[in-house]
């Protein structure tokens, strides 16, 4: 399913976190979540600033439905554990964790968040994390760290800095991460987790986005980020079914409910006998349908 905890996450928005504009208006811009970005976006004498605006902006903004991510330093910076301490008690919905590498780096992570929930009378488990993997030893390791925390919601590739890692070029095509991309869904599904993919960083080329989203689509993957609102729309197009997909499950779903109420273990639709993936399937399209704001028939 594209949701977890009920939320829609076809988008993710980078903000700079030292952006206080563009900060107050995240709950405007259509993302499905935003990504405040402590990170690449903030240089290393803006990284105390910028830290206090999103925390003084996850505890005072009304950001609507909007998800609230934040996108720290990694645990082989000297900002990382400052950022742990000064963002948690602000309640983000979660944190993008970048270079992660093992398990033992979402392990570091996931003592200090669940020490810091302790201290501020937090429910464990409260702050979820999305571990991004950027090197290709975060790749061949993907398994591992997807099953490393239950505090993990997802994982999410990071296109540029994999790309300087593998010695290759991004090209418009993607095809260059084909296989980073895929073993990425690949460990993140099989855990029961969320798969993100990287950004299209050319924001005048909404083709070539509209290219790579669908791709993003067909390998699987449940969001997209995005690093400027133009390109929200685009991707949430992708993520739209078909009229004739949508149509489809919900007889897929309407046989399965009939199924179920008269005492079958199986239902046929189409002349075609279905089963219970093939549901979950229907339901994913239903649920895609709805956030395009198409017509769907309720169970």
């Amino acid at each position: 399913m594209n949701r977890i905890d009920g939320r829609p996450r076809r988008s993710l928005l980078y903000i700079p976190g030292n952006n206080p504009g563009m900060i107050q208006n995240c709950a405007i811009y259509g993302s499905d979540g935003v990504l405040l970005d402590l990170e690449d976006s903030i240089s290393v004498t803006e990284k105390d600033a910028a830290r206090k605006l999103v925390k003084h902006a996850l505890k005072t903004l009304d950001f609507g439905s909007v998800e609230r991510v934040v996108r720290i330093n990694g645990r082989d910076t000297p900002f990382f554990e400052r950022d742990l301490e000064e963002i948690i008690p602000a309640r983000p919905d979660a944190v993008r964790i970048p270079k992660i590498d093992s398990p033992d780096d979402i392990r570091a992570a996931d003592d200090i968040i669940t020490r810091l929930e302790e201290e501020n009378g937090m429910e464990r488990g409260f702050v979820r994390i999305h571990a991004m993997l950027e090197t290709a030893r975060a790749i061949v390791n993907a398994s591992a760290i997807a099953s490393s925390s239950p505090r993990i919601l997802g994982l999410t590739i990071g296109g540029q800095d994999l790309a300087a890692d593998l010695g290759i070029k991004i090209t418009k095509e993607g095809l260059e991460m084909l296989y980073a991309r895929s073993a990425v869904v690949l460990a993140a599904k099989a855990a029961g987790l969320l798969a993100f993919d990287t950004v299209y960083t050319d924001i005048d080329d909404l083709e070539g986005l509209r290219e790579q989203a669908a791709m993003s689509v067909a390998l699987g993957f449940s969001g997209k980020a995005a690093v400027h609102p133009s390109q929200i729309a685009v991707i949430h197009e992708a993520f739209r079914p078909e009229e004739k997909d949508v149509r489809k499950a919900e007889r897929i779903v309407r046989g399965a409910r009939e199924a179920e109420e008269r005492g079958l273990g199986v239902v046929a639709v189409d002349g075609r006998m279905v089963d219970a993936p093939v549901v979950a399937q229907a339901r994913r399209t239903l649920e895609l349908a709805r956030l395009a704001g198409m017509e769907v028939e309720t169970e």
